[in-house]
């Protein structure tokens, strides 16, 4: 009896525009209103704001709040202390897992895609770190589908409209990493524990990080590249290829990445040989880098493998106005 009581005590202090306590949520005739969703739960302790749109077969646990202009997918569950805040769309069955919160009442847009996990206690879509943000200005991040974003991790929105913090689909996203504002990530990416790109970091597909990774803004790492454990990445990286150090070095080809994901012999015995003609040349060459990679993009045999020319493309961009350059590296000669 106590209990029911102060439950109804409770309930009285809430704002009248808050709908709690209720199994069911039903349409109004209004255009903003939360739309049919009877076979939803939503728990007598959690807070949902009637202009919200709940989709079917949603399920928000005690003390979860969803706020006005949140959109919530079908069959999504919110665990108990999530949120659901600002201008938010949660695609179809996100499990949204304690204490999470995603976006922010700040002027721009949160989309996250179908069939993610947000970790315990992940903050996504809230307002970026970048001194340079205006208050006001409308800033978003687009997720897209498949991703499992582990506990602690922070992804911030853009810094600016009409800038999008971007991140694809299928990646496994470790605990408490950071990813900043403006940052581009594709798809099928690993980032194990504490990996912290700065603001405008591009990545692209099947990268993979060890633990404790820190890549500098603006960097771009390239696909089927690996970063060692404890690397401080102040240059790109480009595809195929292994770092590791502060401040990272090259270290080689990515070669167990190549062969986990599908390359066949006669492809990585290209990837090599090119790699040796630009960076282990024999110790006769007195060719400079540049000469050497020139050299490499005549090699018309070589060519024909897709791989050697993405690698010397991702190089070769490395080096335009506004990039940062490659990782250093350590010209072993070959006699």
């Amino acid at each position: 009896m106590a209990a029911a009581a102060a439950s109804r005590a409770a309930r009285r202090v809430l704002s009248p525009r808050l709908l709690t306590a209720s199994r069911h949520l039903h349409a109004s005739a209004s255009e903003g209103s939360a739309r049919e969703a009877s076979t939803s739960f939503i728990h007598p302790a959690a807070i949902v704001h009637p202009d919200a749109a709940i989709g079917q077969g949603v399920s928000i646990g005690p003390f979860c709040t969803v706020g006005a202009s949140a959109r919530i997918g079908d069959a999504c569950q919110l665990h108990t202390g999530s949120h659901v805040m600002g201008h938010t769309e949660l695609g179809e069955g996100c499990v949204v897992l304690n204490g999470a919160i995603l976006g922010a009442d700040l002027p721009g847009r949160t989309i996250i895609g179908e069939n993610n996990v947000i970790g315990n206690y992940a903050v996504v879509g809230v307002k970026c770190q970048d001194l340079k943000y205006k208050s006001g200005e409308e800033c978003f991040l687009r997720i897209g589908n498949n991703n499992e974003i582990r506990e602690y991790c922070s992804i911030h929105r853009s810094s600016k409209a009409p800038d999008c913090t971007v991140i694809g689909d299928g990646n496994l996203i470790m605990g408490s990493c950071h990813i900043a504002h403006d940052c581009k990530i594709g798809n099928n990416n690993i980032f194990a524990n504490n990996t912290l790109f700065g603001g405008h970091v591009v990545v692209e597909d099947y990268t993979h990080t060890a633990g404790a990774v820190v890549v500098h803004q603006f960097c771009h790492i390239g696909s089927f590249s690996f970063l060692g454990g404890g690397s401080v990445v102040a240059q790109d990286v480009p595809r195929y290829m292994m770092v590791a150090g502060d401040r990272a070095e090259l270290r080689g080809l990515n070669l167990e990445g190549l062969r986990r994901n599908g390359f066949s012999d006669q492809e990585v015995r290209s990837l090599r040989k090119g790699y040796r003609k630009v960076f282990m040349p024999a110790s006769t060459c007195q060719s400079s880098f540049e000469d050497r990679l020139a050299e490499l993009g005549q090699e018309i045999e070589l060519l024909e493998s897709p791989s050697v020319s993405s690698m010397v493309e991702s190089i070769r961009t490395s080096f335009e106005q506004g990039r940062r350059g490659i990782c250093k590296f350590r010209s072993w000669n070959i006699s």
